[in-house]
């Protein structure tokens, strides 16, 4: 599923990429994403040819996916389903915590969930990405745990 990690630079979105590259899942673009929209209305996002699956790490500069993990850990273009705005986690901020609705976000008159993620230190982002995009599966396929556990607490009568 297509996920766009959006942030101020520097915050960890290419290291958050490579995490998810080690654990199979596939780069499309880093630093700079070209995004249109298809004849069928969906968002589809590539890589400028020129700079086409580098990934530029502070600290070791910049690599070649292909080249370290293999073809299959790139893809050429992907349509894009979910956002992810990553930020440092701040203590007047009031994150999302039940989640019963998710908010979107609209790139090209397309409205796409979107979530807001507080990074902590020593916390990992690529979970956060990863079960992010397991959980919008999930509410895709009819399920969703936060509608759920309200729905129990209501019917306990714990919520009285």
């Amino acid at each position: 599923m297509g996920t766009f990690l959006v942030g101020p630079s520097g915050i960890g979105k290419s290291e958050c990429a490579l995490e998810l590259v080690t654990r199979g899942h596939r780069l499309v673009a880093d630093d700079v994403v070209r995004i249109r929209r298809s004849a069928d209305g969906l968002l589809v996002a590539r890589a400028p040819e020129l700079i086409r699956y580098y990934l530029e790490i502070r600290g070791l500069g910049l690599l070649s996916v292909p080249e370290l993990f293999g073809e299959g850990s790139v893809r050429e273009e992907t349509e894009l389903a979910l956002v992810c705005r990553l930020e440092r986690w701040r203590e007047d901020v009031e994150y999302e915590r039940v989640g019963i609705d998710r908010p979107t976000e609209e790139i090209l008159g397309v409205a796409l969930p979107s979530l807001l993620l507080p990074l902590r230190p020593a916390g990992s982002m690529a979970t956060l990405v990863e079960v992010a995009v397991r959980d919008l599966l999930r509410r895709r396929a009819g399920s969703n745990a936060a509608r759920t556990l309200d729905q129990r607490i209501r019917g306990s009568g714990a919520a009285r």
